[in-house]
């Protein structure tokens, strides 16, 4: 396990200015490109298998994306509260989700069960048939990750259909609906925290670091070497693995022992933050290991507490 400290300077390049401060997900291609950046990293790794089984999830998530129908978003109302109070407006917690993300699921279930086979198919064919009851009470566990109750062979099935669900929703709401909340280490969409943080190259933000929603997959800036969880600029260290990508680096907190991974673009331009996640676990063990708690989920992975 390799560490280096940055220097101050180093923090950030550019004028934070010029770089926006929100993201919106890539409508069109945000889960084909997590199914293809997974396709790629398969090949001769540990968990290939399961890497394959979410790029096939990542198909039909695509696929359901693209021919969803309008839902209802927040009355102006509502939204006019959320930013006078600094709130996210599709707050993933107590947002009245709207039944049609039901159906989103189920489409998704059935394109995706003729791609599987095995024992991935039959958790697959069995959510299926479940009730509606089923659904919103596994979806409920999801967003709130309370993990007692939580089924785990449905459990990234239904973060599927909650993910296509409010990727579709907040590209609805537009950049406009959307500001910078006073607290900004969860999403500022929908309220989650993030999958990981990703150091962009490129176009206007480039040289800046975003955090990238486990959700809804909207990513917000924030200065590097600080805290993602409790904001802490000092007793910030980053490891690696020895002879691992240099791409990935866990990023850890002296003061409140947690950690998330950062993804850097301008050594690995294909890097998703969601896939890339997947694919690192064995960095997560080392960081475990080294009694460090990881600070936001992937929806992809669930583990009993403890695990």
């Amino acid at each position: 396990m390799t560490q280096r400290i940055l220097e101050p300077g180093e923090i950030q390049g550019g004028a934070v200015a010029d770089a926006p401060s929100i993201r919106l997900p890539e409508l069109n291609s945000l889960f084909s490109d997590r199914a293809a950046r997974l396709r790629q990293i398969a090949p001769g790794h540990a968990l290939a298998d399961y890497l394959l089984f979410v790029a096939a999830i990542g198909d039909a998530q695509q696929s359901a994306l693209n021919n969803m129908q309008t839902i209802p978003l927040p009355v102006p109302m509502m939204l006019e509260q959320s930013r006078a109070h600094g709130m996210p407006p599709l707050n993933a917690i107590d947002h009245a989700r709207d039944p049609a993300w039901r159906t989103v699921l189920r489409t998704l279930l059935g394109d995706l069960e003729k791609k599987i086979e095995g024992i991935a198919r039959d958790h697959v064919r069995r959510l299926a048939g479940e009730p509606d009851a089923l659904y919103e009470a596994q979806a409920d566990r999801v967003l709130s990750a309370v993990t007692a109750g939580l089924d785990f062979g449905y459990a990234p099935l239904v973060a599927a259909g909650l993910q296509v669900y409010w990727v579709h929703q907040v590209a609805a709401l537009g950049l406009p609906a959307l500001i910078p909340l006073d607290v900004p280490t969860v999403c500022p969409a929908c309220g989650t925290r993030p999958v990981a943080s990703v150091a962009r190259s490129g176009g206007a933000a480039g040289g800046h670091r975003y955090l990238h929603c486990a959700l809804c997959a909207t990513e917000w800036n924030m200065v590097r070497i600080k805290c993602s969880d409790c904001e802490s600029t000092t007793g910030i260290h980053y490891f690696g693995i020895d002879g691992g990508a240099n791409a990935v680096k866990a990023e850890t907190c002296d003061a409140c022992s947690g950690y998330l991974k950062i993804f850097y673009m301008e050594k690995d331009a294909q890097v998703e933050p969601t896939a890339d996640d997947l694919a690192s676990t064995a960095l997560d063990l080392l960081m475990a290991d080294a009694g460090k708690m990881r600070s936001g989920p992937n929806l992809m992975l669930f583990a009993a507490d403890g695990e």
